[in-house]
């Protein structure tokens, strides 16, 4: 008997997925957890393995093709009982026919809380749609959707957001700002408080005539191109840059990272060391930990720290939960293994959700320093600069001054100043700069 293979649920917000590459043809004979298709989500690219072993009989959805979750992607069994095995790939919906479909019906009240399938492909569309709806007041139940079973796409909220409110007589717009009877103590509003100038187009991408190549985006860089240009609109992005002296953690690096080594099975950078300062200073300063919504502070309890990983098809930022409760060798492993599994597409949703604060690393590729756009909905980023080695001033305990060669380290804080004030993205910094100059961090 075939087996069915599924569209697997990858989150519980994710409702559709969309196939990247089949890694196995019709025909082949599988083992149970092979590698058998890439999917990609609104939250992360993975590799799909195989439910059962067998032969693959049927491929019933077609690279680039977005189902939703649930959908049967193709079929494995016993070679015998499909002669032939021809691929069957599933035809793109219509985008046309979905559109009138859609508009012909009213669309249905969903409740937000919803989780039925229907739910969750309409009111509970992807994160960014989500986001931009709430940003502009609109209510995706009444916005005609042209995606998976009526699932409202960017594409549809964005159309919807032209049309703009029903278009009224000039005249009856202008006419509240023009007093019939002049009033002295009425307010001059004018004809231009009256009337929305539309944005000038914007400049062509390329001349006619010019030589260029295009290429279609991808849709881990649609995601995000759109996350980031959604956290520039939303947040007010201040940064403050500390000058670090790592002098300290290379030395405690290299007496201990043998025999640390030989106790976590894992090598030992200066990240995890950046991590669990980082973590001190959210728990003096809880208010980094926090996310906003509408006029409330949400104080997070847990520290989960993001971790930007660059990959070479995009960026995707990890997430290291309850970070202040592990030890230098807990962050080793956790941070070396995430890494590794996100290059290799093995990550799962929920290791790529729920972060409170992120570090990114650019100082790696010799960045001085970095002022990274901030994760939303976290209000705080850290940039992490090179570690170079430099001459600086120090001061003896006698108070006298010399010049040294020391292991230096330019960092960053990004911080969304609605809810952080500048003295306190100072201190912050201050306190990571302090735990990193001084603390054992447990290793003596």
């Amino acid at each position: 008997m075939a087996f069915d293979v599924v569209m697997p649920q990858m989150g519980e917000s994710i409702a559709e997925a969309t196939v990247l590459k089949w890694h196995k043809q019709v025909g082949d004979v599988i083992a149970k957890d092979d590698t058998l298709y890439e999917i990609s989500t609104d939250k992360v690219d993975a590799e799909i393995p195989a439910p059962a072993a067998g032969t693959l009989l049927e491929i019933l959805v077609d690279v680039n093709v977005t189902v939703p979750v649930g959908s049967v992607v193709a079929r494995i069994g016993d070679a015998s009982e499909k002669p032939g095995g021809a691929a069957k790939p599933a035809a793109a919906p219509a985008p046309a026919a979905a559109a009138p479909a859609a508009a012909a019906a009213p669309a249905p009240l969903h409740d937000e809380d919803d989780n039925s399938l229907e739910g969750r492909l309409k009111t509970k569309s992807s994160p960014l749609v989500r986001e931009m709806a709430k940003q502009h007041g609109v209510d995706l139940s009444r916005v005609a959707g042209t995606g998976q079973a009526g699932r409202v796409t960017k594409e549809d909220l964005e159309a919807h957001l032209a049309k703009g409110p029903a278009a009224a007589p000039v005249a009856a717009s202008i006419a509240p700002a023009l007093p019939a009877v002049h009033d002295p103590s009425a307010p001059t509003l004018g004809i231009a408080a009256a009337i929305s100038v539309p944005p000038a187009p914007a400049a062509p991408a390329f001349a006619p005539g010019e030589r260029v190549k295009i290429e279609p985006m991808s849709r881990m860089r649609k995601i995000i191109a759109d996350n980031m240009v959604a956290s520039r609109r939303t947040s007010a992005h201040v940064y403050t840059v500390f000058e670090i002296d790592m002098t300290h953690v290379a030395q405690l690096r290299n007496k201990h990272k043998k025999a640390f080594e030989a106790q976590f099975g894992t090598k030992l950078s200066f990240m995890p060391f950046i991590m669990m300062a980082a973590c001190k200073a959210l728990r003096a300063y809880p208010v980094a930990n926090t996310s906003i919504d509408g006029d409330n502070v949400i104080y997070k309890q847990d520290i989960n720290l993001g971790i930007a990983v660059s990959l070479d098809w995009g960026l995707i930022v990890p997430v290291v939960k309850n970070a202040d409760m592990m030890n230098l060798g807990g962050l080793a492993r956790s941070l070396n293994d995430l890494a590794e599994r996100a290059r290799t597409k093995q990550l799962k949703p929920d290791e790529i959700s729920g972060g409170t604060f992120t570090i990114t690393n650019p100082g790696v590729y010799g960045d001085t320093f970095g002022l990274p756009i901030i994760n939303q909905p976290q209000v705080a980023i850290q940039g992490v600069g090179a570690i170079v080695k430099r001459p600086v001033v120090i001061t003896g305990p006698d108070g006298t001054d010399f010049i040294a060669i020391r292991q230096m380290m330019f960092s960053s804080l990004g911080f969304d100043h609605r809810i952080i004030d500048g003295a306190t993205g100072d201190l912050f910094m201050a306190f990571v700069k302090k735990e990193l100059e001084t603390s054992t961090f447990g290793l003596e």
